[in-house]
């Protein structure tokens, strides 16, 4: 067999070493706080259960959320026929194919292994894209699941849903506390105020960590993409136009995907947002500008 195309990428291998340490001793954290409030081991289990099950039915729980559908080889031969050919060029297993049925041009990969995971496409994005086009976006979501970084993801995003969905429904959570286990014991305040605010610090932190591994590994898929079908440009060109075609889909739209963001080809946000500031992905002209080097060192060494 061929020597593999995919190119790994040690800066990412070690940002993600470090953000897994990061995540754990935030479970610990979290898990602690929780078992020191009436709800005592079982909050400690809902953190560990909950953090479990985001990973190993992460790829079932995103498509679902798109609403997407597996789709086998006589269903979309040329979609199957791209992705047989970039696992033969980067010597990896093949993972389930997706299609969803949505305007929004874009895709993502999700998925615990190699092994157990799926690749999506939405019919915006086939419909935009040329079959080279669609080919260099199809081998930036294969480097996702190459890399394994979708899984150091997924459990990043599952800490910050679960602190944050605890910040926002405080009040019922400060009611539960001070009619716990003892309701003549009023100590349920004060354990409600130390989870409030542990999970105000646990999602800043996940936050913060999310973004900075998001950013970094988009432009290590983009340079692992590039590499693998050889010809940057068209990743390139892929990237123009969905991006400028964001802008054109309904805040409604873009809205209902918004908790996927993270892991799509592009942000789901309209580049005048608020949102942009926080976003996800490097700016667009830093991954082109990356592209435009790789090409040129594939130029060279042609």
């Amino acid at each position: 067999m061929a020597r593999s195309r995919f190119k790994t990428d040690r800066g990412l291998s070690l940002r993600m070493g470090g953000v897994s340490l990061g995540l754990g001793a935030l479970y610990l954290l979290f898990a602690a706080v929780l078992y020191q409030t009436p709800l005592g081991a079982i909050g400690f289990i809902v953190v560990l259960a909950m953090a479990w099950g985001q990973w190993y039915f992460s790829d079932s729980l995103a498509l679902k959320s798109m609403r997407a559908q597996v789709v086998e080889p006589h269903q979309a031969p040329e979609l199957h026929a791209m992705i047989d050919r970039l696992c033969v060029l980067a010597d990896m297993p093949k993972p389930r194919v997706a299609i969803a049925v949505t305007d929004m041009p874009n895709a993502f990969a999700t998925g615990r292994t190699p092994s157990h995971s799926a690749v999506c496409v939405t019919t915006g994005i086939m419909q935009r894209l040329d079959a080279d086009e669609l080919e260099g976006v199809l081998a930036h979501e294969l480097s996702h699941v190459a890399n394994r970084d979708v899984t150091v993801m997924t459990v990043a995003s599952s800490i910050g849903l679960l602190a944050g969905f605890i910040t926002r429904y405080g009040m019922y959570f400060g009611g539960m506390f001070s009619g716990g286990r003892d309701r003549n014991n009023n100590n349920g305040g004060p354990a409600f105020i130390v989870v409030f605010l542990v999970s105000l610090v646990v999602y800043a932190i996940s936050f913060v960590l999310i973004r900075g591994l998001s950013r970094y590994r988009e432009l290590s898929a983009d340079r692992s993409g590039a590499y693998m079908t050889g010809r940057p440009s068209k990743l390139s060109s892929a990237l123009v136009k969905i991006s400028g075609d964001m802008s054109r889909i309904p805040n409604s739209d873009l809205r209902e995907s918004q908790a996927m963001s993270a892991f799509f080809f592009a942000p789901a946000i309209s580049r005048e947002s608020i949102g942009a500031l926080f976003s996800t992905h490097p700016p667009l002209q830093q991954r082109l500008d990356q592209l435009a080097k790789v090409s040129a060192e594939l130029s060279e060494q042609g």
